[in-house]
């Protein structure tokens, strides 16, 4: 045998065995397309590869055309071109079908390709507290040089920590990713108020089912709104019509409805033929009226109390949002917190009178009396460093002209020291909010107007730094979600997670083991349940193994949150009712 007849063979056999695969390829491809949460990463890897297969199907043509084909076997090698034609042909069609299989999952990105996309987040997030802070205890060692080097260290992994957390913000508006985000909150918080406004207003207020909640809870405004909000939930829960009874509020005395819009349009009175206090859902059937408690009294205990999420709405919160048991909890205050017209107007003409725009950094600094009881005394340098931060991140993806502050605290000598000591920065703050929110003021509907409008603008802005032991930082943060598809990663707290007053337990489900490396740390397998006590912000959770019943640190990345869901009532003739209006 001629070496050159060899060679076709060999070439020839390679290039129908690769055909064949690339057509193979593409089919399995599309026959896969009921499967859309095949990640478009792999799509990505699969089209490459046949980049690099068609570049050496070009190098083999190439090498077939520089073999001399002796006289009388002209008709091999016009076999031969012909059969590189159809390769290419079936290279083409394959490609063809995996860009079609692409098209077909443009409605957005596979729920796990959505969850590794936050954990990766999540992941080098903690890896960068937990570098940062063993980093920094070199600063208390006296060798000059070691000082010096921890700290350029630091810089560096800073600049790399921001990178990685860039390159994640533009994987996560890719390919279409962030358009499909936008219209898949949107059409989520729709749903949800279209339930809820049909659950307030019933045809019939006489016949309703009525849950009844007085406002008037011994705290602060953020306190009172979240115990509206938990009145709320087990409302939805239960199919309860919410009556708010707010008259002579500490805060104003008309009620709820001179601030807000009413909570119902058709349906306030409380009055009905059966009316008895909370004694649980199954046995509180039957009656017509039922007062709800504050929820340290609640007993029973339902199961509509944060953290759970409705079941039927778990799949598609799961692959949105990075916190869905936040985002439920803030479709509720979406819809308390709707402004009567005189606040809105009040609130766009602070907004031009303090010349808010973006970017900017929200800071929220509480002082009188959380400090000494429910949270430690932080000074401004310690929020100051996380703005710094964000700013740097920010500079990445925007321009930033100045670095802006909107800074909300009850501390009225903060601002002039916060001006002081950073004049790189520009700071936006009303001193006239921080002398309401003073203890002497505080239940007044001054007061009350200035904490609204310091919540709304800290939710407002592109980050937020405060203390999520403060209600306001959480009602601001609660805000925020309803703003953008996912604002789950839009805060640094100085010192709890977040939390909402009363809930069920918060667990956590180990996914890497651990071995305890000191008398502090707890044992994990994957699969433990964890009740997270929480974050230490250093790469360190604190939190209760359940199963051994042992309390302890635990590296915060090889666990994941749990997310309890709940068989919420689906409103099916709400649901309708929003189909109908779509049409």
């Amino acid at each position: 045998m001629r070496p050159w007849a060899g060679s076709w063979r060999w070439i020839t056999l390679v290039l129908l065995a690769w055909g064949t695969l690339l057509f193979y390829i593409g089919g399995h491809l599309v026959r896969d397309s009921e499967h859309p949460e095949r990640s478009s990463r792999e799509l990505s890897k699969i089209l490459a590869k046949l980049e690099r297969l068609k570049q050496q199907n070009e190098d083999l043509r190439r090498m077939a055309e520089s073999l001399r084909i002796p006289e009388g076997q002209v008709e091999v090698g016009s076999l031969a071109a012909g059969r590189l034609r159809s390769l290419e042909d079936q290279l083409t069609r394959a490609k063809q079908k995996i860009h079609s299989f692409q098209r077909l999952t443009g409605d957005g990105p596979g729920p796990t390709q959505e969850e590794l996309r936050r954990m990766v987040e999540n992941g080098v997030k903690e890896l960068w507290y937990f570098v940062r802070s063993e980093v920094k205890k070199l600063a208390n060692v006296e060798a000059s040089e070691r000082q010096k080097y921890a700290e350029t260290l630091l810089q560096d992994l800073g600049h790399q920590e921001r990178s990685i957390m860039t390159d994640l913000y533009y994987l996560s508006q890719a390919d279409g990713v962030g358009d499909w985000r936008m219209k898949e909150a949107k059409d989520l918080s729709a749903l949800v108020q279209n339930r809820i406004t049909y659950l307030q207003n019933p045809p019939d207020c006489s016949k309703a089912r009525k849950l009844v909640c007085n406002i008037n809870k011994g705290c602060g405004y953020g306190c009172q709104l979240h115990h509206v909000v938990y009145c709320f939930m087990i409302a939805y829960g239960t199919q309860r019509t919410l009556i708010l009874e707010s008259h002579n509020w500490r805060y104003a005395t008309g009620g709820w409805e001179t601030v807000f819009l009413p909570v119902s349009n058709t349906c306030t009175d409380r009055t009905g033929a059966t009316t008895g206090h909370w004694s649980g859902e199954a046995h509180d059937k039957d009656v017509q009226v039922v007062e709800l408690p504050i929820v340290d009294s609640l007993h029973p205990r339902p199961p509509y109390l944060p953290l759970a999420i409705p079941e039927d709405l778990a799949q598609r919160l799961h692959r949105l949002h990075g916190d869905p048991s936040v985002w439920w909890v803030s479709q509720f205050v979406k819809y308390l917190v709707r402004p009567q017209g005189w606040l809105e107007k009040e609130i766009q003409q602070t907004t031009a009178k303090l010349g808010f725009k973006h970017p900017i950094i929200g800071v929220h600094v509480r002082r009188t009396d959380k400090v000494g009881t429910e949270a430690a005394f932080h000074p401004i340098e310690e929020y100051m460093v996380h703005v710094e931060e964000q700013f740097q991140n920010l500079a990445r993806r925007v321009h930033v002209d100045k670095k802006r502050v909107y800074l909300a605290t009850d501390d009225p000598s903060l601002l002039q020291e916060a001006k002081t000591k950073y004049p790189d920065y520009e700071f936006i703050s009303d001193n006239s909010i921080s002398w309401s929110a003073g203890l002497h003021n505080r239940y007044t509907e001054n007061s009350l107007r200035g904490v609204i409008l310091d919540i709304h603008f800290l939710s407002q802005t592109d980050f937020l730094v405060c203390t999520f032991s403060s209600q306001v930082c959480r009602v601001a943060y609660e805000i925020m979600q309803t703003l953008h598809p996912d604002a789950s990663s839009f805060f640094y707290s100085l010192d709890d997670i977040y939390y909402f007053g009363g809930q069920n337990a918060h667990n956590q489900i180990a996914i890497y083991p651990h071995q305890p490396r000191n008398s502090e740390d707890i044992p994990l397998e994957p699969g433990d349940v964890i009740g997270v006590a929480g974050n230490h912000w250093d790469g360190y959770s604190k939190g209760i193994n359940r199963k051994l019943g042992r309390t302890g640190l635990y590296p915060s990345y090889k666990v994941k949150e749990k997310i309890e869901t709940v068989k919420y009532p689906t409103y099916p003739e709400a649901d309708k009712l929003l189909n109908s209006q779509k049409k």
